[in-house]
């Protein structure tokens, strides 16, 4: 051993490769206009493992859809994946009209990416 050196064995855990955190941006706004619409409708944002795991989800308060921000206010909403899960995950937007129905736009995020932004304009 020569003074003053060191050797550290690099592993998974101090790997700085896994440690780069993962975050999804979620966009919620319309280019449509909506003035006449008092129908109320609530969104939920989920991040999800394959299988239909919830690692997160967050209701936002129920609104009017004429409510929905225009391009110019859009939403921004981000969130770090809990746990820092690398494996291919679901994310979206799941929604619900009153005295509609639901529905849902999704995509994913692919295992080895570190952002993701999912935007979505509501028509």
């Amino acid at each position: 051993m020569f003074p003053g050196t060191s050797c550290t064995k690099q592993t998974a855990e101090t790997n700085p490769a896994n440690t780069i955190p993962r975050k999804v941006q979620f966009v919620l706004y319309t280019d449509k206009d909506f003035a006449d619409s008092n129908s109320i409708i609530t969104f939920k944002l989920s991040i999800q493992k394959t299988g239909d795991q919830v690692l997160w989800d967050s209701v936002l308060p129920p609104m009017k859809i004429k409510d929905i921000p225009g391009p110019a206010n859009k939403w921004v909403i981000e969130k770090w994946v809990p746990g820092n899960d690398p494996s291919l995950l679901k994310i979206g937007f799941y929604y619900t009209i009153e005295n509609v129905g639901n529905s849902w736009y999704i995509d994913s995020f692919k295992t080895g990416d570190t952002f993701k932004s999912l935007e979505f304009n509501f028509r």
